[in-house]
């Protein structure tokens, strides 16, 4: 039998690696799941909750850990964590890759096989396991609810007999799926919603989403995205321009939510001081890249930060602030991820190192990093 631990989070971490809904399937697949009491309480998931799925709730995180075959965490888990697993068990969590590398090192020195669910390969067998469309999806509808309380002002139009109060204008930088949630609620909300992306297949998406599109569109925009969806780095002289067009669209902007990130690299600069001085007084960014330094050059990671008048907020974890949804999608996308790696017939952890989602996602083996995105030559 399989048995698969889980731990409470860290108090900045309101999210649990497991929902009941997962805890049964788990069970049906042959698994024992051991959770730490109290672990699934910040996710609304009550232990009493969990043990009517099948989960056998322990006393502590020693408790749950020891000799389990399996890990499931949100963030990165200590080192102290592991040390009481199986020799050779399997960890899946958020690592933070591209982050703290000497606590990486150390945890891949304990001869756990350690699995970044960021690496997740963004192909079409592993969509229901993609870990960061699932939570940025509620992140990007976050975004717009907390710019929508931040703006003292309402969104839509509306017809008084008073006179009208005009809609709202939101722009929306960076058309990944944050980006789509955000345009959505945006309109939902009833905003007039603009938005803008260097790569050109977003054009379309914004255009279904009633919004307007607003980017330079030269033979450069045309090459702007990887094989991997992502948008590629700009040059110079297109940052120029597009930062140009941006400076004139974004002084009539009431919100504005960035979500401009590319993994392993600082978050790209889109607004300078400059664009948040032309801007009204009361409007608001909500800069969903402040983990990486933030799209907007006044960006306070996890603070609200006010100048001449506009309301600048770098959240953290908004993903996290919606953890009853956020758990269920996560705790989902482990499910199916593990879901490929137990034999359903003889009800034991069965790897195939050569799957291509396995290979995406291993960290560290057999007591090294081994990822090629973090080898020297990779990291350069």
């Amino acid at each position: 039998m399989v048995t698969i631990a889980v731990t409470a989070e860290g108090a900045d971490e309101p999210r649990v690696a497991v929902s009941p809904e997962t805890v049964k399937k788990f069970t049906a697949l042959g698994c024992k799941v051991r959770v730490e009491t109290g672990a699934g309480a910040r996710s609304r998931f009550s232990d009493e909750h969990l043990k009517t799925q099948g989960a056998e709730i322990v006393p502590s995180a020693a408790d749950a850990l020891r000799d389990a075959d399996i890990l499931l965490k949100v963030r990165r888990p200590s080192v102290e964590e592991v040390k009481d697993l199986k020799p050779g068990a399997v960890v899946a969590a958020m690592l933070d890759p591209y982050g703290e590398r000497a606590g990486l090192d150390a945890l891949a020195a304990t001869n756990v096989a350690l699995f970044s669910m960021e690496f997740m390969p963004r192909i079409t067998r592993a969509q229901s396991m993609d870990v960061l469309s699932s939570q940025a999806n509620l992140a990007g509808y976050k975004a717009v609810v907390d710019a929508a309380a931040m703006f003292d002002q309402a969104m839509p139009m509306m017809m008084t007999a008073a006179g009208t109060v005009p809609a709202a204008k939101a722009f929306i930088m960076g058309v990944g799926v944050a980006g789509l949630q955000a345009i959505a609620t945006a309109r939902r909300m009833g905003a007039q919603v603009t938005a803008t992306d260097v790569r050109p297949a977003t054009k379309e998406q914004v255009a279904s989403l009633g919004a307007k599109f607003v980017a330079v569109e030269d033979e450069e925009f045309k090459q702007a995205q990887t094989a991997a969806g992502y948008a590629k780095p700009m040059s110079a002289e297109y940052q120029k321009k597009q930062a140009e067009l941006v400076a004139s669209h974004i002084k009539n902007q009431d919100i504005v939510i960035t979500t401009a990130l590319i993994p392993g690299r600082p978050a790209p600069r889109l607004i300078t001081r400059a664009m948040v001085e032309s801007m009204k007084s009361g409007a608001v960014i909500v800069d969903l890249a402040a983990e990486r330094g933030g799209n907007c050059e006044l960006t306070k990671p996890g603070e609200v930060v006010e100048h001449n008048g506009v309301r600048i907020f770098g959240p953290l974890n908004l993903a996290g602030e919606i953890p009853v949804n956020a758990s269920s999608l996560y705790a989902r996308n482990l499910l199916a991820f593990l879901d490929i790696m137990i034999d359903k017939t003889e009800k034991v952890l069965k790897v195939d190192w050569d799957d291509e989602i396995v290979k995406g996602t291993i960290v560290a083996k057999d007591g090294k990093i081994v990822h090629p995105n973090l080898q020297p030559q990779g990291a350069a």
